[in-house]
């Protein structure tokens, strides 16, 4: 089986290519340009953008499977049919597209919109195709370093009512057995972590991991756009600020089921925030 993955340079491409190589799987990965291409050995590598329909159908030809990961962009939707309409025409015996969890409950937010509508294009043509809906990376929080170890604050604004947020890694495994097993084709799986996190009790844990409080640094909206829009353009500050204020209104909490479904896809319980709490801290100190 040969697979295309896509999904830029980011962690979680990273991990799914991992996972499949573990498998056995021939990876060909779609890389917007061959400096930023830093993948295994024995991955071919293709050059191409999701908006280029010609350098799309290039990387599709002759792979059976794909894993569609879209970045985070203005035009994602645009990004996403392409790469769908062409696998149609090509036959692909299977997308599996990465979306997000609770799209459907948070239509304000233009990313979650995006994937809803590619969700919606996958039902309603005749796609073989499934979707894995991860929670907030726990992985997010190795950014945020300074913030924790040296200004002694957490500053992502996850309120009181908290989210269900997943490790990379199970993303990737979830993935890579949807691609690689028997009887995922037409099934949608969340992916969330066990524990359920508002910022006061992400802030514990690393106050006890790193022996000195942290405190959790609120959810004032207002100042997180300003300081979003400090790092990345105006419309991605407001875009995560309409996540992080959907999480804040709706909450993003996984239910029983939920985990239970995902435990029994990996054939394991999904890993917890201190756990990978534990292991950031270690290779700080370490760093």
């Amino acid at each position: 089986m040969k697979a295309l993955v896509t999904g830029g340079t980011g962690t979680v491409r990273s991990k799914v290519i991992d996972e499949l190589l573990h498998r056995g799987v021939s990876v060909r990965a779609l890389s917007r340009n061959q400096r930023t291409a830093k993948l295994p050995v024995g991955v071919e590598t293709l050059v191409g953008d999701l908006l280029d329909p010609v350098s799309v159908e290039k990387a599709l030809e002759g792979v059976d499977k794909l894993y569609l990961l879209n970045a985070v962009a203005p035009d994602e939707l645009t990004q996403g049919l392409i790469a769908v309409d062409l696998a149609k025409r090509l036959k692909l015996q299977q997308i599996v597209y990465h979306s997000v969890f609770k799209a459907e409950v948070f239509k304000d937010v233009p990313h979650f919109a995006s994937k809803l509508a590619i969700e919606n294009a996958l039902r309603e043509f005749d796609l073989p195709f499934t979707i894995v809906r991860p929670n907030y990376f726990y992985q997010n929080d190795l950014a945020l370093k300074d913030a924790i170890t040296k200004a002694g604050v957490y500053p992502v604004p996850l309120g009181t009512t908290g989210i269900s947020a997943v490790d990379v890694r199970d993303i990737a495994e979830a993935a890579a057995i949807a691609l690689t097993g028997d009887g995922h084709l037409g099934k949608t799986y969340n992916l969330n972590g066990p524990d359920i996190l508002n910022g006061d009790c992400v802030a514990s844990i690393w106050s006890k991991l790193l022996g000195k409080p942290i405190r959790y640094g609120g959810h004032d909206m207002d100042a997180f756009e300003e300081e979003m829009r400090t790092k990345s353009p105006s419309w991605s500050a407001f875009d995560i600020r309409m996540m992080f204020q959907g999480y804040l209104e709706r909450g993003f909490t996984a239910g029983k089921c939920d985990v239970e479904a995902l435990t029994k896809l990996l054939g394991h319980p999904p890993r917890r925030y201190e756990d990978f709490a534990k292991e950031a801290a270690s290779a700080w100190a370490a760093a």
